[in-house]
């Protein structure tokens, strides 16, 4: 447990009214839960237990971050057994098929929880913002006994003590919210690399995207913030970070005093201690030329970028309200290019958009072909309700698109396993992650362009930065050796 948060729940008075300010009301109410669980505890014999899945993307595994700091930090232990004494699912709601997972794994529970009454059962995340989903739950999953969003992980305790102290379903979802609470406790996943929001939520707006409506508009940490808890993770050991927004080439300009994103690059470059950094992720339409000069120049910034495609057909992109042209995202990568001409390109591609024709699909080939990236995750269209495009006509048949899918997937196999290749038979700089799982007496580490490398090793090395000559490209990974 951080001393920092441990004092600051010890110095709690529960004998007088929670705060009203943030963040020292979730202290005493961490205090307050502490006392609960560890009541429970003696009363069980044992620790009582907890586990955290984390569903989506890389903003839901930040979140899941800090909620799993909170619950250690009020006495659960974690378990990957989900016949825990607390069981909680941050959930995604890009596609349907992760709310319909969910559900799945909702039943699995309520067998579960049938032999165990004591055990709750949460549930957050941007699935949670939807009115639908909610009201679902309260009517068929009532065994459900938390119920929270987006904007509010941060009152994970509070919720807890209310559930226990009310013995009947807590539901407390916000439509929208400008605030940030910072100084709250969090436990990483990896020693040496951490997320860090840099900002939440989106005011894009794509017509196939529901994250606007569940992750609200943009909200950009104050700088000062940002590298504050930068610079404690790199006091703390870690020596890559990934700056995390839905759109982070508009960061900052929702502040008081607006802070481009590539002004902050350059400030985080400057703290000791962290030699790598990444981001995502970043949006065609705005990533400026300042930030491609920032990538040139700042070492320590990752070769890679992620720069989702989303189509290659123009009349397509103006559908989806994405708000650039073929030509112009053709154009930005020549400019990318010219100015990191090593750079590890990356994207997203959905197939299948309502009203997407075979011609459409042509010039999303076409793209492919021509950027030659180092990897894409293709998509099939998933109809969100409450976007722009669930409503609009010429839905492409089920058929059509998985037979459009496939082809993609195949170029795209194809192009990856020759571009990613590049650095054959060179020496690298390598962050290693973990024992590589797959044989024994490996590591597994990454390029800075984000590609995976798998050589032999001691665990020792787990966390460090070390040269590795790449012997043999296998398309998707190299096999190398670790240069003494």
């Amino acid at each position: 447990m951080n001393d920092e948060y441990r004092l600051r729940m010890e110095a709690q008075d529960l004998t007088k009214q929670p705060p009203t300010e943030e963040p020292e009301r979730q202290y005493y109410f961490m205090k307050k839960c502490q006392e609960i669980v560890k009541k429970k505890s003696e009363e069980m014999g044992r620790p009582l237990t907890f586990s955290l899945t984390s569903f989506g993307c890389q903003m839901n595994a930040r979140d899941s971050e800090k909620l799993l700091g909170i619950l250690e930090q009020i006495g659960y232990e974690e378990t990957e057994d989900e016949h825990a004494d607390f069981v909680l699912y941050n959930t995604c709601t890009v596609r349907e098929n992760a709310n319909l997972r969910v559900y799945g794994r909702l039943g699995y529970l309520n067998t579960i929880k049938k032999k165990n009454p004591d055990m709750l059962i949460a549930l957050c995340g941007c699935m949670m913002q939807e009115q639908e989903v909610v009201e679902k739950l309260k009517k068929s999953y009532r065994f459900v006994d938390i119920i929270f969003g987006t904007h509010n992980i941060f009152k994970l305790a509070e919720l807890i003590v209310k559930r226990f102290e009310q013995q009947k379903m807590v539901v407390d979802v916000w439509e929208g919210t400008d605030r940030i609470v910072e100084e709250l406790p969090s436990e990483r996943k990896y020693p040496f690399k951490s997320g860090v929001n840099i900002m939440f939520g989106c005011n894009n707006f794509c017509s196939y995207c529901i994250v606007p409506y569940v992750r609200g508009r943009e909200r950009s940490r104050s700088p000062k913030d940002i590298l504050e808890e930068v610079r404690r993770l790199a006091d703390d050991g870690v020596v890559e970070i990934m700056l995390l927004g839905q759109n982070v080439n508009s960061y900052g300009k929702n502040l008081k005093n607006p802070v481009s994103f590539a002004q902050l690059l350059k400030q985080v470059s400057k703290i000791e201690g962290i030699e790598r950094i990444r981001f995502m992720t970043s949006h065609p339409k705005d990533l400026s030329e300042e930030l491609i000069e920032a990538m040139r120049t700042l070492p320590k910034v990752c070769p890679h970028l992620h720069l989702p495609l989303q189509s290659g057909s123009t009349r397509i992109l103006r559908e989806m309200n994405r708000r650039y042209t073929k030509e112009q995202y053709l154009e930005l990568v020549e400019k990318i290019r010219c100015a990191v001409p090593d750079i590890s390109l990356t994207t997203d591609i959905i197939v299948g958009f309502p009203g997407e024709t075979e011609e459409d699909f042509q010039e999303t080939l076409d793209v492919v072909q021509t950027v030659g990236f180092d990897s894409a995750f293709t998509f099939i269209y998933s109809r969100r309700t409450g976007t722009l495009a669930a409503k609009m006509e010429n839905q492409v048949p089920e058929d059509i698109v998985k037979d459009r899918f496939d082809r993609l997937l195949a170029e795209v196999q194809r192009i990856s396993a020759k571009v990613c290749g590049r650095h054959l038979h060179t020496t690298q700089k390598v962050l290693v992650e973990e024992p590589d799982d797959h044989a024994e007496g490996y590591l597994t580490g990454r390029l800075g362009n984000n590609t995976i490398v798998h050589f032999p090793g001691d665990p020792s090395l787990v966390g460090k930065i070390v040269d590795v000559y790449l012997e043999e490209s296998k398309g998707f990974y190299y096999m190398g050796r670790l240069e003494c």
